[in-house]
């Protein structure tokens, strides 16, 4: 298992990313940031043939302790900043998550109604989903949702781009 001592011994932290302090690899170069970015955006980084999310080493480095999610305060899986990572629930992670690109209203937690013919304006809340009513426009069923967006979500409120 790895810890915060392994992660001291082997890793120079600077700006967000990890550099290796020693070869661990054939491949590996002192002083070379370590990993590479997967399909998603996220920086990993392979140690005794198990692969670590960069952010998760960089948050264990810095505070000890591993938590089970870890959240990118800005949404961007590439800025790991230390400053940029804090402990989280997995509701909260779902939480701070962008507008979802299946989106057709453009709007997070706004959806045309076929049947009723306006737009439904919905959030979640851990685990259960709050309908927030019917609207008559997607602005007015875009303030119901970032009203109680803000009630429940506290810090970890996002309202589809970054705000």
């Amino acid at each position: 298992m790895i810890t915060q001592g392994i992660l001291k011994e082997m890793f120079t932290y600077k700006d967000g990313k990890l550099f290796w302090k020693i070869r661990k690899a054939v491949c590996t170069i002192i002083g070379e940031e370590a990993g590479s970015t997967d399909i998603r955006g996220y920086c990993n980084i392979s140690i005794d043939h198990k692969k670590y999310k960069t952010h998760r080493l960089i948050f264990l480095l810095h505070h000890g302790y591993l938590p089970e999610y870890i959240d990118h305060i800005d949404g961007n899986p590439t800025n790991n900043r230390i400053e940029n990572l804090r402990e989280c629930t997995a509701a909260q992670n779902q939480w701070n998550q962008k507008e979802n690109t299946r989106n057709t209203s453009g709007i997070k937690g706004v959806a045309w109604h076929k049947r009723v013919k306006q737009w439904q304006a919905r959030v979640c809340v851990s685990g259960v989903r709050h309908y927030l009513g019917y609207f008559r426009s997607p602005e007015l069923a875009a303030k119901a949702v970032k009203e109680f967006r803000e009630q429940y979500h506290g810090d970890f409120v996002n309202h589809g781009t970054h705000n």
